[in-house]
């Protein structure tokens, strides 16, 4: 069951709650007794890599790879796009 404060003292002890949410807490934050927000901890699960994904595969690029891009297709990222 989610744990409710209201905004005066989520300020005040802000640290305190983002520690407990960390640990695993739900918070809501309230305003006059009307629920806003949910401090909840952050899921992390790092992406893992994996290496020679490609290895033994043939990878072609064309010779104009990098050329730059036309101007009617730059102009969009240099800022001067018809809008």
């Amino acid at each position: 069951m989610a744990e409710l404060h209201n905004m005066h003292d989520a300020k005040t002890h802000l640290s305190r709650l983002a520690e407990r949410a960390a640990g695993g807490e739900e918070i809501v934050i309230a305003r006059n007794g009307r629920p806003l927000a949910r401090l909840v901890a952050i899921e992390e699960k790092p992406k893992r890599r994996r290496l020679g994904l490609w290895k033994d595969e043939e990878v072609w690029m064309s010779d104009d790879f990098d050329d730059p891009l036309p101007w009617e297709i730059q102009r969009h990222f240099e800022g001067e796009d018809d809008g």
